[in-house]
């Protein structure tokens, strides 16, 4: 598997940049601030509609969460994108043995309360006018490979312009109380029950 490099003056270049494009190509960046547990690990299933969500979600991390930043991303992408490996991002290189491997990595990242690890549940880009989202069985598999003591945040990012040349981003955000007992199927339901909230509130919006 590909795991995360550590370079210090790289991550917080990026860190600043990433601050700065936001700040640059969007109009406004909006975000709640859920309550969570600071002594448990974060694990964050957002929507996968563009470029921007894993930096949205970095964002969100530095100003809130303010934990260790790590996302699961394709072997494509953490090839191509060169810097995303200093960012925390980690991937199966193989499939087979190695997506398992990859997905009990992130299980033992999940034990560590510093840490967060984000994850996009549909395994690949969707429109953002999706209305519900899919969820891959890896999900549940990471899950289980922790000793479960997270903390489970849903987030659900829209775009829209409204009257403004540069568009505004909104990132709806839930601390999920879990059961005990988690399946996929309880997971995905509860997880699009606040996707059907996000989007309610997102089209109550008006300028």
């Amino acid at each position: 598997m590909y795991q995360p490099r550590k370079n210090s003056f790289i991550f917080n270049f990026f860190s600043w940049y990433i601050s700065f494009i936001i700040k640059k190509d969007f109009s406004s960046f909006n975000h709640e601030a859920p309550e969570f547990k600071q002594e448990a690990a974060i694990l964050v299933l957002a929507n996968h509609f563009s470029w921007w969500d894993g930096f949205f979600l970095f964002y969100i991390n530095k100003k809130i969460f303010k934990k260790n930043f790590h996302v699961l991303v394709n072997a494509d992408n953490y090839k191509k994108v060169g810097f995303l490996k200093y960012l925390g991002a980690f991937a199966a290189e193989n499939k087979g043995k190695d997506v398992l491997e990859t997905l009990n990595y992130a299980g033992k990242l999940l034990d560590n309360p510093s840490n967060l690890v984000l994850v996009f549940p549909q395994g690949k880009l969707f429109s953002n006018h999706v209305k519900s989202i899919s969820f891959e069985k890896g999900v549940i598999q990471m899950i289980n490979a922790s000793q479960k003591k997270i903390s489970i945040v849903f987030a659900a990012t829209f775009i829209d312009y409204f009257s403004k040349r540069k568009p505004s981003a909104y990132t709806y955000l839930q601390n999920w109380e879990s059961e005990e007992y988690i399946s996929l199927q309880l997971l995905k339901s509860a997880y699009n029950k606040h996707y059907d909230h996000a989007v309610v509130k997102q089209t109550q919006i008006s300028e």
